[in-house]
This record gives C-alpha cells, structure tokens and sequence, in this order.
C-alpha cells in the first residue's frame, strides 16, 4: 500500500489540512495585498514628492523672470538705459546682486557675440513683442562662452560609465541648461528691446539640495532611506545629490536606458522603481522641456527602495515563524486523537487486504468498544458473509456463461470480418473523393479561361458578322481545339494535383483590369440582359499579378451573373481607400443567408451543385491574401450581394494620383 492510499495518512491530511494549508494561503494572500499596497502608497508619495520639485523649478525660473522684469521697470534702470556705458554698469551690478550667471540688453537684430544670435530662441522673441516670459533652454559650448567668458567650463561635465545606461560614445557632456527668462524695454526712442538674463544649472548643487531639503523633510522615511533628487540634461546627471562615493556627487553619470526611453522619448512620467547609479529607488522622472517645446532634460526625486523592502520582509517572516511554533505544538495533539481512528481502520484495512488476496473467509470479529467504527466493522462482516456466497452462486453461473461466449464469439469473428471489408471500401471511396476534389479544382481553373476563349469567340463572331466566314476555317479550328481541351480536363488523370501560385512583383491598374474583365464578360452580361454601372475613380496600382487580379474580378462578376440570372443590375466601383484601392463588386442577385455567407469562402463549397466546384472564391481569397489585401462579403436574402477587394497601393502609385 503506499503512501498516498494510506487510510492514516488521509486522516491526517483532512485534520491538518486547515492549518497546513488555509492558513499559509491566508497568510500569503494577506501579506500579498499588504506588500501590493504598500507599493501603492510609495508610488503615490514619489509622485508628491516630484509635484513638489517640479513646483519649486518653475518657481526658480518664474523668480528669475521677475527680477529681470524688475530691473527693466526701476527708475535706475530707466535713468541710464540711454547711456551705455553707465546702463552696462548698472546692468552688471544688478547681475551680481540676482545673482544671474549673465544679463544683457539687445534689440535682437543685432548679434555682438559671434555663435549667438538672441533673437532665435522664443524667450527674447517674446520679450520683443512685449511679453516677459521665462523658460528652461540648453546652449552649446560657443553660445555659452558668448555670453560670459568662463561659463563653457563651468557647465562641461566629464561623463561616467553607467551601468545600465544606453551605449554612448560621448565622453563630456559641454552643453549647459540655463533658466532663460527676458522682459520687455522701451527704449526713450519708442524702440522695443529685451532685457535677457539666465542662471547655469550645471552643477548649480545649491539648486538642487534645496529641492532635496523641500521634498525630503526630517523624519519624512524611515531609518535607513534616503531621498535624492536630480537634474537631467538629456540622460546626464548635471545637478544631483545623488553620490558616487563617500562625499562625491554623482555628476556625469546617466539615466537608465529603460528611464530614458519611457520619459525622454515617449514623453512619459515614469512612477516605478529604477537602477540609480548603483542602487534601486523608488523612483518619479518627469520630461523636462525647452521654449521650443522639445524634450530636453529630465527632473528627478526618489529614495531608497531597500528599507521598504526589509519592511515588507519581517512581517512574512514573523507570520512564518509564528505559524511553525503553532504547527509544532499541535500536530502532535491532532496525532493523539487521529490515533483512537486509525488502530480499528486499519484493522479493517486489513480485513479487506485478505479478501481481495482470495481469503473470503476472513472477518474484523471484535475490534473494541462501541461506536461508529465498531459498527461500521460488523457491518462489513455482514457485507462479506453475503460476498461469500454470491461468489458460490456466480461460480456456477460462469461456466454456463463460458459456454454461451463461445457460441457468440463465432458470431462476431463473421462480424468483425465484414466489417474489415466494408472498411476497406469506405477508405478506397474516401480516396476517391478526396481525387475527384483535386480534379474539380484543376477543372474549375482551366475552365474559366475556356469559357472566357469561347465566349470571346462568340463576341467576335457576332461583330465581324457575314465577315466572319472568310475566317469560319480558322474558327472551326479554335472550336475545335477548345473542346479538345474540354475533353481533356474532364479525363484529368487522378494523379494530378494543382499548382502552387507563384508570387509576382508586377503591378496592375485595378481600374484597368475592370474594365478588361468587362470587355472578356460583355457577351454574357448582355446575353442576360445585366445592366452594368462602373464608377472607376481611382488611377492606384497594386502590388498583384495582372491575371490573377483579372482571374478574381471575372470570378466575382460571374458569380454575380449566376445569382442575377436574369434583367438585373451589376455595380463595380474601384475607389481610393487609406493606403489602397478598394474594388467594389454588389448584384441585385438572390443574396444568400446567414449560414452560406460563413462559408463561401471554404474550398468545395457550393451552392450550385453540379454547376460549380466551390473553388472559385477559396482561390480568389487566397491570390488576394497573398497581394496583402482582403476579400470580405456581405449579402441580404432577396436583395443581393456585394463583395469588397482591398488591396494596398504601390508606393509610387500616389504620385501618379
């Protein structure tokens, strides 16, 4: 007996099951949401703590347009703005005192510093036009030399391998951000001009541990985190608290390139935890963006993801703990009482063992005081005294039972023979079949272009009129050959099997192809009296073979003069749709149900019996497939069809339109 059949090792399980299992499955689940929540409230608190920072940046460069503005309204200001040089004095006062890494006076149609023209960049713009605007923007290393000597070097951050980060083969980060503000100056002369200041971020540590100080308060996260904050030009840390080593900031180091993609090129807020430097954080970037409105920089806050992590941990390890002292103390309780069980269940256990060994004579007899087991135990006797003597009986009746298998045994060996041979020729008809399938399919294909060569050959009979018997020999000839080929296709050896399509990088005009395909089916359309109405609007070509889009559209329009009959009307309409050319096929035919219209396109399905191989529109559907297009359908009982070809353009087929 093993393990997993034991009577006492079942008992076992359904005692201890609510503790062995509900309670860690109640345990996990519950720690589970605690954890998924807790990772809700540090994402909800990351993003605070960015709104807060992004706060304070727009601030910065709100107060630096607000001085610049200032200093364009004072009377000290007005009462030198005519004198250079005593207004190129107080101008660089007045930087020192705002403590502005540069500030001028332009008109912004003159350029003094060469690689520097003010009147490019959107602030000074606006500011000419009389609005004071402030803004972040990124100079290059020129620009910056241009409007103070010494400040290239200032913002020119060496770079630093960073793990995780994107492949890069830079290795100095020169270009500066700058808070880039500008107020409007009316000149004595009625001229308007801006007066232009900014303050360098690189390296602007002030800027950003006062960012850190806002957001990261005393005692705003627990023992062993720690809140950082950051300022990106591109991918590369300008301004950060974040440290490298013990005392040395993390300057030149870069973003992860999953941060990257997320905030710089999709324009994203990233909320989730990421790699900075050498550790995770909890961690929010926000995309930064210039005067011009592109994607320059990044802001970033977050702090240390691990102390959260220990705090997730010790409560499931102190649950753990607390379930395995519980389980120690009362599994061996449960063992006590499962043992009062299982000395009279095995007992019976092994009643049953003898019995099916063979021994009918072995009994439980008496296994202890009274109760439900005790009962259960002679009532098995009973069942087994009763065993005992139906055994006798069937005994008996097998070998009268053997004699009549024997009778019928003979009888099902006939059967069974009968059957062999009708299986035979169920497999030999199922081959045939599956033949005369293939047969149709070739027959359907070849057919189609006889049909179109002899009706053709009608057409041309009918117009050159008494002109056609100077040609009746050459006639008779082709007649002749096209039934020779009829005769053919209809004794199609059964080894024969159809082709694949091969594809084709040729073109054709759909527009064209309708109105040949018009001209090949003339003769039956106004044999049956179809009125025709074309609308071919569009002059696109498309990626497919010319006779397989020939063979698709004739397909359409003679099973549309099958569902016709007689004295209808025939639309198509080729139409310029997104990036293709939709070819529009309807009748005012019979229509067809909901059931046929699911299986139209299913190779051998037919609604014409023995008019049709059912192959047409499978072949059609799939030469379209093959172009790249679609062929879908729709239909009203009573009221007609309508088929829709899409099919994409070619890439220079625009310009022909």
């Amino acid at each position: 007996m093993t393990i997993t059949r034991s009577i006492r090792v079942r008992l076992l399980l359904i005692a201890l099951l609510p503790m062995l299992v509900l309670f860690p499955l109640l345990l996990g689940t519950t720690m589970q949401r605690w954890s998924s929540r807790l990772d809700d409230l540090l994402i909800v608190k990351v993003n605070g703590d960015l709104t807060i920072a992004d706060q304070y940046l727009r601030r910065l460069q709100e107060n630096a347009g607000e001085r610049i503005a200032a200093l364009a309204d004072s009377a000290a200001f007005a009462s030198v703005v005519d004198e250079p040089a005593a207004r190129a004095d107080v101008i660089a006062q007045r930087k020192r005192d705002a403590g502005l890494d540069f500030l001028y006076l332009t008109d912004g149609r003159s350029a003094p510093w060469p690689g520097f023209v003010p009147a490019d960049w959107p602030v000074v713009r606006s500011a000419l036009d009389g609005a004071r605007q402030s803004a972040v923007d990124i100079l290059d290393a020129t620009e910056l030399d241009a409007l103070s000597p010494g400040l290239a070097v200032r913002a020119a951050i060496p770079l630093v391998d960073t793990e995780a980060a994107r492949a890069s083969t830079r290795e100095v980060e020169d270009r500066g951000m700058i808070v880039h503000a500008a107020a409007p100056v009316r000149m004595p002369d009625g001229r308007e001009m801006a007066l232009v200041g900014g303050i360098l971020l690189n390296r602007n540590l002030a800027f950003i541990d006062t960012i850190n100080d806002l957001v990261y308060r005393d005692r705003s996260l627990p023992e062993g985190s720690q809140g950082t904050a950051t300022l990106f030009l591109d991918d590369v840390r300008i301004s950060t608290n974040v440290r490298l080593f013990e005392g040395v900031r993390a300057l030149g180091t870069r973003v992860s390139e999953a941060v990257h993609d997320r905030v710089l090129v999709e324009g994203e807020t990233w909320l989730d935890r990421a790699f900075v430097v050498d550790d995770w954080y909890i961690s929010a970037y926000r995309p930064i963006q210039n005067s011009r409105g592109e994607r320059v920089g990044m802001l970033y806050v977050g702090f240390l993801e691990a102390p959260f992590q220990q705090a997730k941990i010790t409560p499931f390890m102190t649950g753990t703990l607390t379930f395995l002292v519980l389980a120690l103390l009362l599994v061996p309780v449960f063992l006590r009482w499962a043992g009062l069980i299982f000395k009279p269940l095995e007992r019976m256990t092994q009643t049953i063992a003898r019995v099916e060994a063979g021994d009918l004579n072995a009994r439980n007899g008496d296994i202890g005081a009274e109760n439900e087991i005790t009962r259960v135990a002679a009532h098995l006797d009973t069942l087994l005294d009763q065993v005992q003597e139906r055994d006798r009986r069937l005994r008996g009746w097998a070998s009268e039972l053997n004699q009549k298998v024997e009778e019928r045994t003979a009888d099902l060996r006939d059967s069974n023979r009968r059957l062999e041979e009708a299986t035979e020729r169920l497999i030999m008809s199922e081959k045939l079949a599956a033949v005369g399938e293939i047969t149709a399919g070739v027959a359907h294909e070849i057919n189609n272009p006889i049909a179109v060569i002899q009706g053709n050959l009608d057409v041309a009979r009918g117009l050159l009129g008494p002109e056609a018997d100077k040609a009746a020999t050459e006639f008779k000839l082709i007649d002749d050959q096209v039934h020779r080929i009829g005769a053919i296709v209809s004794r199609l050896l059964q080894f024969s099997r159809p082709g694949e399509f091969s594809g084709s990088d040729h073109t054709a005009s759909p527009s064209e192809v309708v109105n040949d395909c018009l001209l090949l089916t003339r003769h039956e359309l106004d044999a049956a009296r179809i009125e025709v109405e074309t609308s071919l609007q569009s002059i696109r070509t498309v990626p497919m073979e010319r006779t397989e889009l020939q063979q698709v559209v004739v397909n359409l329009i003679i099973n549309a003069l099958h569902a016709v009959k007689q004295e209808g009307r025939l639309s198509i309409s080729v139409e310029d749709a997104n990036d293709g050319v939709i070819i529009t096929v309807a009748d005012t035919g019979v229509g067809m149900s909901r059931e046929t219209l699911r299986h139209i396109f299913d190779p051998f399905f037919t609604t014409k019996q023995a008019e049709g191989t059912g192959l047409g529109l499978s072949i059609s559907q799939r030469l379209v497939t093959e172009a790249g297009g679609r062929l879908t359908a729709e239909s009203v009982e009573g009221e007609g069809s309508t088929f829709h070809m899409w099919l994409p353009a070619t890439p220079d087929s625009d310009d022909l339109a």
